[in-house]
């Protein structure tokens, strides 16, 4: 009955469906998977988040094996500072650092990127990470972001002749694991499969590679985007698996869409 009426810790989005359709964000020790044709917004995605949880005052370490980290640090700046990214570069000294001030004031949260080479690191190396982190930075991260699940390696298989469905499926298990560990949210993507990319209405079975991966994450959503909603300036969200609410109700929405400031916003 206490467990019951004891209030869970949950990591609020800045978007008000995603908070409606998780009760309020995701709580810790879980995996969360965004699904999306490559180049729709993945990245977007999670950058997007993880500007919103430092301002929300959490620590956040994003892990890329994907975009170089400063590409990363480029996005979530853009995001942080309303700046687009183009304007980043040409910025004067003046504007910037008085926008860095104002944001310093505001935002409690720290950050920490890191870069992996491609398909090379697995969750032993983010464990190692994470512990050597807290030692020698005393960072403790609260959230963490994988830049994406599928370019990871596995820490049980090591490649060879396994198939591919157990190989993601490990990934997941060992990712999600990991989050249990260090009781963290962790927030990576999948890819589609190539029907799945021209489809406006992705399902679970348009998930690549393996269908292991949605049986192991939390909640699982796909991103869609098309030309009519590209003019828009919006991208279609639609849920596929939720531990934490009904998957059947506002199964699908629309978030706007700012890819110039690398933002999402309520529509």
């Amino acid at each position: 009955f206490e467990w019951y009426h004891t209030k869970e810790k949950k990591y609020q989005f800045d978007l008000s469906y995603f908070n409606k359709i998780t009760k309020g964000g995701v709580p810790a020790k879980t995996l969360n998977v965004a699904l999306a044709g490559t180049g729709v917004g993945k990245s977007l995605f999670m950058c997007h988040c993880a500007s919103s949880y430092l301002t929300q005052g959490y620590n956040v370490l994003y892990i890329t094996l994907e975009m170089a980290e400063e590409k990363i640090a480029e996005r979530i700046d853009a995001n942080l500072l309303d700046l687009t990214v183009d304007d980043l570069h040409t910025a004067p000294k003046q504007l910037y650092d008085d926008k860095i001030k104002k944001l310093n004031t505001k935002t409690t949260g720290k950050l920490i990127i890191k870069e992996y080479p491609t398909a090379s690191a697995h969750s032993g190396h983010f464990r190692a990470l994470i512990n050597e982190l807290s030692l020698k930075k005393d960072f403790i991260p609260e959230v963490v972001f994988i830049d994406y699940l599928n370019i990871c390696s596995s820490s049980r298989f090591k490649g060879g002749n396994i198939s591919s469905y157990f190989y993601i499926k490990a990934i997941a298990e060992e990712l999600r694991g990991l989050a249990v560990e260090f009781k963290v949210p962790i927030f990576s993507a999948t890819q589609t499969t190539r029907s799945g990319f021209v489809s406006t209405d992705i399902g679970l079975e348009d998930t690549s590679e393996s269908f292991g991966l949605p049986a192991t994450a939390d909640f699982m959503f796909a991103l869609m985007s098309n030309d009519e909603l590209e003019a828009l300036g919006q991208m279609k969200v639609k849920q596929l698996k939720n531990r934490y609410n009904d998957p059947s109700v506002n199964k699908t929405f629309v978030i706007g869409v700012d890819r110039a400031k690398m933002k999402l916003y309520d529509v």
